[in-house]
Parts: structure tokens; sequence; C-alpha cells
């Protein structure tokens, strides 16, 4: 017995129409609880990053330049496009996340 090497989600309520959104009320809450807890998890996932790039500062000094560089363009690149913006448009409209090729 191991753990499972990936979780797989889905990407939205399958019964959910973005263009009618309220059409039906159901499918509107379970959208709107799938969009906070994308939004949790990738907050969650840069504050575990954010931690890795604290202590890689802390161990090498004076070459931390050098030696986080890879963790800080992380770091960058999961802040970008997250959290409670109120610009009230919709997740899917905002920035795509860039994945770094490590």
């Amino acid at each position: 017995m191991g753990r499972k090497k990936e979780v797989v989600f889905d990407e939205q309520p399958p019964d959910f129409d973005p263009a009618n959104p309220y059409k039906d009320p159901v499918a509107f809450i379970e959208m709107r609880e799938h969009i906070v807890r994308e939004k949790w998890i990738d907050i969650e996932t840069s504050k575990i990053i954010r931690d890795k790039l604290r202590w890689c500062y802390r161990i090498e000094g004076v070459n931390h330049l050098q030696k986080c560089r890879h963790l800080v363009q992380q770091y960058m690149d999961s802040t970008r496009g997250i959290g409670w913006g109120k610009d009230g448009r919709h997740p899917d409209q905002h920035a795509p996340k860039v994945q770094s090729e490590d």
C-alpha cells in the first residue's frame, strides 16, 4: 500500500453552464466552491514555496542569489494571478500560469 502518484479532480461541476450561470443554482454554488477550493490550493502552494525560499536564504547566506534563484522563479510564478482580487473577472479570464522548466 502506498500513496497515489497523482490525484485528479474535476475541472468544474459537470452541469455548470458558463453562458447562463444562474440557470441551475446548485451548479452555480458548486462552481463557486470549486473556484474557492482551487484558489486555496494555489495560495497554500505559494506558501510552501515561500517557506522553502526562506530556508534556502538562511542556509546559503551570501550565495543565496545564485543558489536560490530557481526557488525565486517558482515563487514568482506561483504568486502570479492568485489571490482574492476584486476585479470581478472570472478566473478563466486571468493570465495563465507559466510552468517553469526545471
